[in-house]
């Protein structure tokens, strides 16, 4: 047996760890907020948002022109309709139009009784004094207008219960009449960092020490995907020291996540801390790089989430793992990780046993096609290697590496979409 075999026997896959955890924890349901729509983006939604009416209301014009009756004009294409008024959005046309006659209309107008088309002004031939048109194109009814109930229909579901919120939705809520939302509370996840090395980002650091980049780097990961922080700050090599901070987040927030002190040397004190507390071990060790030595417990349905203290390890033990247990805990329905095939641009090698995940960043083949580079250095504590990575490329647990011209999963990093 490999050594590589070795050291990732018993370890499991990213989706197995969140498959344990969100079976054994619940969701934050027991307390709903009503929010403004200002307030809104980045919530979970807690129920079906249904449409109240159609929208639009009635049918309205799409372009500028002249509202008619299109059979009429079938009937008698050279015909000079009288004008006998007009129509903007905002001020509809008080009454039904005779037939023969037309309206002169704008883009977003409710369309006038007794017409059913709209002639584009760019194919009519208005009179000098504007009193008649002639139409020189062919309609059929609905031409050039907007049905009701186009963008919505009453009694229709326009956010989905589980929904993260964004700006689209805001947008399509508002113009659905709703100045409020339902939402899920927002949960609370207590956060620490564990070392005597390590030092609070602006302080002094002597030989052997260095700043913590984990905490602040996980808490503005968590704070995007919508969730408060509770700082537990950092905490020393110390099991019993560490062992009081479990028991006070566990106790006080919705989940837990440390990172560092989560391997098996005689300074890292995660699994005898968990002892400690009695909490449930879920699992110890992920079959990946970076990230192997994650672990999770949960106690009274809190779960406790141990990151790697290598930075890039637990960047993207969160994003694999954290994250969507997070989200279930959040009330969020479940979103699968955006996986896309790409070509690889780079030879790479690998043991087998463990899936591979490298920084990468998207370029422009000859032939136009997107292509995967390597972004950065490869190691697991180069933090610089994130800073401008597109997203990560996943090589698979069965493969020995990677070639170009390969097809891989190309993971995207979701700062780097729109």
């Amino acid at each position: 047996m490999s050594d590589s075999a070795v050291l990732y026997r018993g370890s499991i896959s990213p989706d197995e760890a969140v498959d344990r955890l969100r079976a054994r924890v619940g969701i934050v349901t027991a307390t709903h907020e009503t929010i403004g729509l200002g307030d809104a983006a980045g919530r979970i939604i807690a129920g079906d948002l249904i449409a109240p009416t159609n929208l639009p209301a009635s049918n309205n014009a799409a372009v500028d022109g002249y509202a008619v009756d299109a059979a009429f004009l079938a009937r008698q294409p050279d015909h000079a309709f009288q004008v006998i008024g007009r129509t903007a959005a905002g001020h509809p046309f008080g009454s039904a139009v005779p037939s023969g006659a037309a309206v002169r209309i704008f883009t977003g107008a409710v369309m006038p009784a007794g017409t059913d088309a709209v002639a584009m002004h760019e194919f009519c031939r208005p009179s000098k004094d504007n009193a008649h048109v002639q139409i020189d194109s062919k309609l059929t009814p609905g031409s050039n207008n907007r049905p009701a109930g186009e963008n919505l229909r009453q009694g229709e579901v326009i956010i989905a219960a589980g929904t993260r919120l964004d700006a689209a939705d805001t947008g399509i809520a508002a113009a659905a009449g709703f100045a409020q939302l339902t939402v899920f509370r927002q949960p609370v996840v207590g956060l620490l960092s564990m070392g005597d090395e390590l030092v609070e980002a602006g302080g002094d650091i002597h030989p052997g020490q260095l700043h913590d980049s984990n905490r602040p780097m996980l808490a503005e990961m968590l704070r995007a995907d919508g969730f408060l922080v509770r700082d537990f700050a950092i905490i020393p090599d110390n099991r019993d020291a560490l062992s009081d901070a479990f028991r006070v987040a566990l106790s006080t927030c919705d989940a837990v996540i440390s990172s560092g002190g989560a391997s098996d040397g005689d300074e890292d004190h995660t699994q005898a801390a968990m002892d400690a507390v009695k909490a449930e071990k879920l699992f110890w060790r992920l079959a990946i790089k970076p990230g192997r030595p994650m672990s999770a417990a949960i106690l009274d349905g809190v779960p406790l989430m141990c990151l790697p203290g290598n930075p890039v390890a637990a960047f993207v033990c969160y994003r694999l793992v954290g994250a969507p247990v997070l989200a279930h805990i959040a009330g969020r329905t479940p979103v699968p990780v955006l996986r896309l095939p790409v070509r690889a641009g780079f030879d790479h090698h690998k043991s087998p046993g463990r899936a591979e995940y490298l920084r990468v960043v998207l370029e422009q083949a000859e032939d136009g096609s997107p292509i995967m580079q390597l972004h950065g250095r490869k190691g697991a504590g180069i933090l610089s290697s994130l800073t401008g990575a597109d997203g990560l490329i996943e090589i698979p647990v069965e493969n020995t590496g990677v070639a170009v011209g390969d097809y891989m999963s190309f993971i995207p990093f979701r700062e780097a979409g729109l």
